[in-house]
């Protein structure tokens, strides 16, 4: 009975096992089209080599399953040979002969008590082992390219709040412009217009510089190379203002650094702060498990642990089979002969038989076989060990992470209407003269770098929160993928 549950635990781990990830593959990216986390996701699947790589394992596991069951198939050799002996000498007559050899062989393995099972047994689970070796990769894949995503959607939202910050600043000047040109401000606070003006000019363009080499390393992330202009769609948990982003590696048409805005008429009028929000409010689902339920949904899905585990299981198999080298096999042989002389009649034959083989092993190198497979046995344990406990800390480390950030989000978002509330207050009081250049600088320094620190704390949480489901293999709800059972038996799910 024993015997038989193990069998039945081989083959519900054989299927269950046995997954890959798909999703409907964009082909190419075409100009300005609009693509999706899901579908850059598609395409980094569809163009990395190193998923075709654990693709190919997974392939050459399987075959080698095929060549241990192999052991079980009938064997067929022939053979030929034609032969010619003469003599002759003084006193015996000369006499020549010829014979021609035909036969064929058909050898078959009947039993060997267990040995090629444990070896048929021990190669399906490094099948199980290989697949989960591609799940692994697979997420692994998904990992690069959702935070590679929201690097992009960050930093167009850097660029949005860099030149917003742009357009404060030129208003800023207008207005010290015309207070000092009718004799209200002094000449300090016009030049520390310009710096601040000038200052905030090469921030945008460092913010676009960093734009830029977020999009290379998206596609980068996603294997394209000479990818032509395209947009992307906003997240739930990254949600800017624009519906789609545009990504381009063209310049973004700004005024030189040292080239002043002209003055427009009624200067002295343009005072207002307008309110410029980069995100929408942010709302997002929470995530649906504590620590304790993260921790063991992440050892009942983690690929690479799951991995491990189908290793020890080989490797017990491989202890099996090392032990089993002493067995008998028992044989089935069936044959045909024919032979031809010149000098006399053909003959042929037909022969069958069973036979009991007894291995002529060499004692000493079959138990250091066997001890080696107890020590890779030992490895494989110790490995599933050391996963386990990595496994946990990892997933501790990344839930604290993405709970501190959770929780820093609503309050950011707070300080960031605070921050514009005090800019507010700060322009009116320099407009009638009660607050100074310094209060007001301060003000709008501290509403943009609110409005910085929001976007900063918004994508470290969606790169913490992409980091905890990796680190649980969970997928995102925005990547729907399927999983593809077992295709060669035609089971599919």
């Amino acid at each position: 009975m024993k015997k038989f549950f193990r069998i039945l635990l081989i083959i519900a781990l054989f299927f269950v096992s046995l997954k890959s990830y798909a999703i409907t593959e964009v082909t190419d990216i075409t100009k300005d089209a609009t693509l999706g986390l899901e579908d850059c996701v598609g395409l980094a699947l569809k163009n990395s080599p190193n998923v075709r790589k654990y693709r190919n394992n997974l392939k050459a596991a399987k075959s080698r399953v095929s060549q241990a069951k192999s052991d079980f198939f009938p064997t067929i050799t022939a053979g030929t040979s034609f032969g010619y002996n003469g003599n002759s000498g003084n006193r015996i007559k000369t006499t020549s002969e010829g014979l021609y050899n035909a036969s064929a062989t058909l050898n078959w393995l009947i039993f060997n008590f267990g040995k090629s099972n444990a070896k048929i047994d021990m190669q399906k689970f490094y099948v199980i082992a290989r697949q989960n070796d591609l799940d692994n990769i697979i997420l692994q894949t998904i990992f690069k390219v959702r935070t590679s995503y929201y690097g992009v959607l960050a930093a167009k939202a850097f660029v949005n709040v860099q030149k917003a910050y742009v357009d404060i600043n030129e208003r800023q000047y207008q207005r010290t412009k015309a207070y000092f040109e009718e004799g209200l401000k002094s000449k300090i606070d016009l030049v520390n217009a310009e710096v601040y003006l000038s200052e905030s000019k090469i921030a945008l363009i460092n913010a676009q510089n960093n734009y830029d080499t977020s999009i290379i390393t998206l596609n980068n992330s996603m294997y394209v190379v000479d990818a032509p202009d395209y947009n992307i769609k906003n997240t739930e948990t990254f949600n800017l203002k624009s519906h789609s982003i545009p990504v381009t590696l063209k310049d973004i048409q700004t005024k030189e650094v040292y080239t002043l805005p002209e003055t427009p008429k009624n200067s002295v009028f343009s005072t207002s702060v307008e309110k410029k929000d980069i995100l929408n409010t942010f709302v997002f689902n929470p995530f649906p498990y504590n620590f304790e339920q993260s921790v063991a949904y992440a050892k009942e899905h983690r690929p690479d642990l799951k991995a491990l585990y189908s290793t020890e299981k080989a490797m017990e198999k491989s202890l099996l089979y090392a032990k089993r080298e002493y067995y008998p096999a028992v044989t089935a042989q069936a044959g045909y002969s024919f032979k031809d002389n010149t000098n006399s009649a053909y003959t042929n034959g037909v022969n069958a038989g069973a036979y009991l083989n007894l291995p002529v092993v060499n004692a000493a190198n079959t138990k250091f076989k066997i001890d080696e497979a107890k020590a890779n046995l030992d490895v494989a344990k110790d490995s599933v060990e050391m996963a386990e406990k990595d496994i946990y800390f990892e997933v501790q480390k990344a839930y604290i992470d993405m709970k501190k950030l959770e929780k820093q989000v609503p309050l950011q978002y707070v300080k960031v209407r605070q921050a514009l509330e005090n800019f507010e207050l700060a322009d009116g009081r320099y407009e009638v003269g009660l607050g100074d250049f310094i209060e007001l600088q301060d003000a709008k320094v501290n509403y943009n770098n609110a409005q910085r620190e929001y976007v900063k704390i918004v994508f470290d949480y969606n790169v913490a929160r992409a980091k905890l489901e990796l680190a649980i293999a969970m997928l995102p709800e925005e990547i729907k993928l399927t999983e593809e059972r077992n295709k060669s038996n035609g089971k599919t799910k």
